[in-house]
């Protein structure tokens, strides 16, 4: 199975399904989940089947790719190379992205590898990735992607340790340290390569590459956040990032110097009541506008990946205490 966070969601996913009511679609991926962390993966599978069924055979490519998953485990095979040879065919990228955890990690897959049509599969993968690649520069796409993988790594260790141990443990400080130092060394390396050989595009090191660079950036300190937030800028308007990146960015940097979000992409929790809420926003009632100018679906869609609603009127009414809250003084 894999995991991918909702920021990446946002990155890598290049089969959205804006426009359509998702409702039961992430009713049923949900429950697909639930059951294959009960490990009853046949019942699993045939969530994310029902799902993709609302949607009129759509999913999302992480989606799929984890219905695959649940049918190898359930020793459904046949079902399970459907949707690899499917997400092959219609969104290779998103194998092409996770090549090393489809061919080598992922043990969901192992009934899979066995079997002679994944010969095929690996044959026809290994073709879109050579030519994804004939172009690149392998040197900074094999570096960007060990980056990558710690990124992800940590974040991924995270969900795995907070289960399990309390937040002021012995384990989960030590954890956080661990942690500050593998953020704090990619963005050594990246901002490396960005003064040296700016804000490359993904024609140079490939889309896996160009969104680690985002994600490092993302994830370092305000004062390096600023610093390249221009150069970001810049490289949007070439074509060398995406828009939709840049909102999450700039969003990030104006709520931590206690600004205004323009697009909502910022999620926090109540501080009384725990609910999901989107940290202070700028004109509510055009949020969907901005969104849309910079290649994001609309608010609502976001926010039920986050299990809320998106409720513009009553987040109006909401807004002074989030304000006061968040920013630690009282709204004006």
């Amino acid at each position: 199975m894999k995991k991918i966070s909702l920021l990446l969601l946002l990155l890598v996913s290049t089969y959205l399904l804006s426009g359509q009511d998702q409702s039961n679609y992430k009713k049923y991926i949900k429950i697909a989940d639930s059951l294959y962390q009960a490990k009853d993966y046949l019942a699993s599978a045939r969530a994310y089947d029902r799902g993709f069924l609302e949607l009129n055979g759509k999913a999302y490519a992480n989606d799929r790719y984890n219905a695959a998953c649940s049918y190898s485990l359930a020793e459904k095979v046949d079902s399970s190379f459907y949707h690899l040879f499917y997400l092959l065919e219609k969104q290779g990228d998103y194998l092409y992205n996770s090549y090393t955890h489809v061919m080598k990690v992922d043990q969901d897959l192992a009934n899979l590898r066995k079997d002679d049509r994944w010969k095929e599969f690996k044959q026809k993968l290994d073709s879109l990735k050579t030519e994804k690649e004939k172009d690149l520069d392998m040197e900074l796409v094999n570096q960007l992607d060990s980056i990558y993988e710690k990124d992800q790594g940590i974040r991924n260790t995270y969900f795995e340790m907070s289960e399990k141990y309390e937040r002021d443990s012995p384990e989960m400080k030590a954890f956080y340290k661990k942690w500050r130092i593998t953020d704090s060394t990619n963005e050594v390396a990246v901002t490396k390569i960005l003064d040296e050989r700016g804000w490359l595009g993904s024609d140079v090191i490939g889309s896996r590459g160009n969104s680690t660079l985002f994600l490092v950036i993302q994830h370092a300190p305000l004062e390096t956040q600023e610093k390249y937030l221009p150069m970001m800028q810049e490289a949007v308007k070439k074509g060398n990032a995406n828009a939709s990146s840049l909102a999450l960015l700039e969003d990030r940097i104006n709520l931590r110097n206690k600004r205004h979000q323009l697009y909502g992409s910022q999620i926090g929790s109540h501080p009384e009541t725990g609910e999901k809420i989107v940290l202070p926003l700028a004109d509510p009632e055009r949020v969907d506008i901005r969104r849309q100018e910079m290649g994001l679906g609309p608010l609502d869609e976001y926010t039920q990946r986050f299990g809320f609603k998106w409720d513009v009127e009553l987040y109006k009414k909401q807004l002074p205490e989030i304000e006061k809250f968040y920013f630690n003084k009282d709204s004006k």
